[in-house]
């Protein structure tokens, strides 16, 4: 069991609020944390915060007007960078709250400088302040020059005379010298100078010209909040039936799921859109295959809102973040909470067994503190934070993880703008990189292998920039300027794509072996398809930057079932200790190997479907998740074989199947083919062909039978065998399904063998079909009877295709 995180220095059931310490009287203060509440919600009447920030903000400055006396007192301005009223081009960077205590916005500009940031501030008293502003040198911690991240801030469209981003490795406030304002409204702008993601978290201006602002690197710190004005307790939603912490497919999935199922629901996520590693901000394809197996209906919700990106980094568009989300705000079950932070949880005092009482969130925009309350929550965090806060049991593989990928991708234009040196990036040359080809830094652009993937997760996404912009640099001011004169630097994903980071512990903890020898658990519903994949430093890029290696390459077992799916068990989906939490995503109860089957997107998708499930029917018996596998095992897998728009209004209600369901899948996913139920006759796939020899399995050429179709080189030793029992005596005609291809068999062998009658051989041409079914003889056949079709590549004169056999019934 690895150490604990170095975050938990406060026990998790103390975390009801954090403590407001006395102020000193300075009724003057000036709060800006924002002015309006940017969650996508709709909470119902009951839950609805009854003030909006700001006026609680005014009132509790009203209540401390009592405090003044006649001493002069210190005045001062305390501003989020995120509460921003503009952003202009600046990004809200909100993947590093645990580290660095705040979200904090970037100029992400690719070289070139963004537009500014601006906001209107109010000025108590008329007087001398001392400007602090909060920021980092992201490139200081190793040594590198000169400081990529420049960046100004202006009081009135004045510049100060500091130059911002250039002073400290690590987050910390940086001094700005002392303007004279008079009282009233100003405003401050951030003007970016490099494009080079320059950083700010939040400025302070004070009349005490020689106070220096405490460190505030935990989460809503104490002088944070009582800067910010905020109520010692934070407002309370809920309680809901089940609390979903994260907002990826994992996530997304349990939210649906469970609100279709009757529960009421409260979608927690960080970022501003909602799909994580399947967003348009990090654009991973969404891998993993759905809707088959044991449970074919599994899947169909993930379905509805999967990306259909055609490579990976795609495009923007093809990420459709609104679809998403509009999906989960169909639900009027779920209220959605975007730009929310999870940051802490409180465990319940009075509870015999150890269980979590609410999540603590905090509000990315405006600063804003909030309890959600929960009978039952689900971590989709992918760390595995609410585990952690929770003192789950855990793991962790200390060295040899799979990284983090920030890709990438560039153009050629007509007029590219010249892309400025970057001598504090890595110093790459060519060689030092595989090429982008087709335009893109693909998933193997990953890094922080053997780096700490939480307190350190900003510097391996960092290191990736840093990587990024130096093989760009190569390409276009390098040895690659010949070639590159067009090229233009596009897009580079700021958010980092993580793989592995924490697991939680459930009561089973699924390994390599278990999914290689298909190992079976009856409560097996999940198919993980994709196939043991786990990263590595790739060697021949590793030598130059050993400590982090920033390209990765993939070594796979195959013998994962990649059609029917491995049944991963429903008790990986839930703490062995924690009674009341469910885990969907990467964070899940298996071993480093077997995550690497189980955590493609899609596959993370189909565990928040059963997850969603499993809590509707904790909610209808008040009963843990344990118990579901113990006491209500039947009922879960009665709910999985539902279509995927089910719904109901409450757990106990009637479910209703709506007219628009999907069509029930098989057990080797949704066919791609024509079905064989629907064609004439009696149609047998090649899938219950017995095969020898080497057939390869093509789907390239459409009008195929079922899921696809094999085919085998000429004149080889591979053969095929069809056998059918035929209900009916009488003449059938033999029908060989074919796609007509250049390359095909001009005499494939087919031999048909039927009970008390001779062998009877044909060749056929395969070059000669017009697509669908070639005629292959009639034949008498008795009922009852077992009736033998043998394909042979021997002597056939082209690539013998094998798709289906069909037979027809003959005057």
């Amino acid at each position: 069991m690895p150490n604990q995180s170095q975050f938990q220095t406060t026990p998790a059931d103390l975390l009801i609020g954090f403590p407001i310490p006395p102020c000193k009287p300075t009724p003057q203060r000036e709060t800006i944390p924002g002015m309006h509440s940017h969650q996508s919600s709709r909470p119902s009447d009951s839950n609805r915060q009854s003030a909006p920030v700001w006026l609680r903000i005014a009132l509790t400055a009203l209540a401390s007007v009592t405090i003044a006396t006649a001493t002069a007192q210190a005045a001062d301005v305390f501003v989020e960078a995120e509460s921003f009223d503009t952003h202009g081009g600046w990004k809200l960077d909100t993947q590093f709250i645990q580290q660095m205590g705040s979200p904090y916005l970037i100029a992400h500009g690719l070289g070139q400088p963004v537009d500014d940031a601006t906001t209107n501030v109010t000025i108590p008293e008329s007087g001398k302040y001392r400007v602090w502003v909060r920021t980092i040198d992201w490139v200081r911690r190793w040594d590198a020059a000169p400081s990529p991240g420049k960046f100004e801030l202006r009081v009135d469209g004045k510049k100060l005379d500091t130059t911002f981003g250039t002073q400290h490795a690590n987050w910390d406030w940086q001094d700005g010298g002392v303007v004279s304002l008079d009282k009233g409204d100003h405003t401050l702008s951030l003007k970016d100078q490099t494009g080079f993601d320059g950083r700010c978290d939040c400025i302070y201006l004070t009349t005490e010209l020689d106070e220096t602002p405490p460190a505030v690197d935990d989460v809503l710190s104490p002088w944070r909040r009582t800067q910010l004005g905020l109520p010692e307790q934070p407002v309370t939603k809920g309680p809901y039936d089940l609390v979903v912490v994260g907002g990826g497919y994992a996530g997304m999935a349990s939210a649906i799921s469970a609100a279709r199922m009757g529960c009421r629901v409260a979608l927690i996520q960080d970022r501003g859109v909602l799909g994580g590693n399947g967003s348009s901000e990090v654009r991973v394809w969404a891998m993993g295959n759905i809707r088959r197996g044991k449970f074919p209906r599994i899947g169909e919700i993930v379905e509805e809102f999967s990306d259909k990106a055609t490579k990976s980094p795609g495009t923007y568009e093809e990420f459709g973040d609104e679809q998403k989300e509009e999906v989960v705000t169909a639900e009027p079950n779920i209220d959605l909470l975007l730009n929310h932070h999870a940051y802490a949880v409180k465990m319940k005092a009075d509870s015999e067994t150890k269980q979590i009482e609410h999540v603590l969130a905090l509000n990315t925009k405006t600063g804003e503190d909030l309890r959600v309350a929960g009978d039952r929550f689900v971590d989709c965090t992918g760390h595995g934070w609410i585990g952690e806060w929770a003192n789950a049991d855990l793991d962790i593989t200390d060295k040899g993880r799979m990284g983090m990928s920030n890709m990438w991708r560039w153009d050629e234009v007509q007029q590219a703008p010249e892309f400025p040196a970057t001598p504090w990036a890595l110093p790459l040359s060519m060689d030092d990189f595989p090429y982008p080809r087709d335009h893109h830094g693909q998933w193997f652009w990953e890094s922080g292998f053997d780096i700490d993937p939480l307190g350190d997760a900003e510097a391996i996404r960092d290191w990736n920039l840093r990587a990024v912009y130096g093989a760009f640099n190569a390409m276009k001011n390098g040895d690659g300027a010949t070639d590159h004169a067009n090229a233009q630097l596009t897009w580079v994903a700021y958010i980092g794509g993580p793989r592995e980071s924490r697991r939680l512990l459930g009561d089973v903890v699924l390994n390599q072996d278990d999914v290689v020898s298909k190992r079976e658990f009856p409560d097996g519903c999940v198919p993980s398809t994709w196939s043991i994949d786990l990263h590595y430093p790739k060697k021949e890029y590793a030598t130059k930057f050993p400590e982090n290696p920033f390209i990765s390459i993939a070594v796979h077992d195959r013998r994962v079932d990649r059609s029917y799916g491995y049944p991963v068990p429903y008790r990986c989906f839930y703490s062995r200790n924690v009674d009341n939490l469910f885990m969907a995503g990467r964070c899940i109860s298996v071993t480093h190997e077997a995550l690497g089957t189980v955590r493609v997107m899609k596959t993370c998708g189909m565990m928040g479907e059963v997850v969603g499930k499993a809590a509707s029917l904790c909610t209808l018996n008040d009963c843990t998740p344990r118990d579901i596998y113990e006491d209500h095992l039947d009922d879960l897998l009665e709910l999985l074989e539902l279509p995927g728009k089910a719904r109901r209004s409450t757990p106990s209600a009637t479910i209703v199947i709506p007219d628009d369901a999907m069509e029930k899948a098989g057990p080797f996913g949704p066919m791609s083919g024509l079905d064989p139920e629907k064609l004439p006759g009696i149609v047998i796939d090649d899938r219950q062909a017995k095969t020898t020899g080497n057939w390869t399995k093509g789907q390239g050429l459409k009008g195929y039978v079922g899921w696809e179709y094999r085919y085998a080189s000429a004149n080889s030793d591979a053969t095929a065998t069809f056998q059918t029992k035929l209900k009916e005596a009488g003449q059938y005609e033999l029908q060989i399904y074919s796609a007509p291809h250049e390359n095909r068999a001009t005499k494939l062998a087919i031999t048909v063998t039927a009970p008390g009658q001779e062998p009877k051989t044909v060749r056929i041409n395969q070059r000669d079909s017009q697509g669908g079914a070639i005629p292959a003889g009639k034949y008498f056949l008795p009922a009852g009877a077992e009736v033998t079709v043998d394909f042979s590549a021997k002597d056939s004169g082209g690539t013998v295709h094998l798709d289906a056999i069909g037979w027809v019934k003959r005057p």
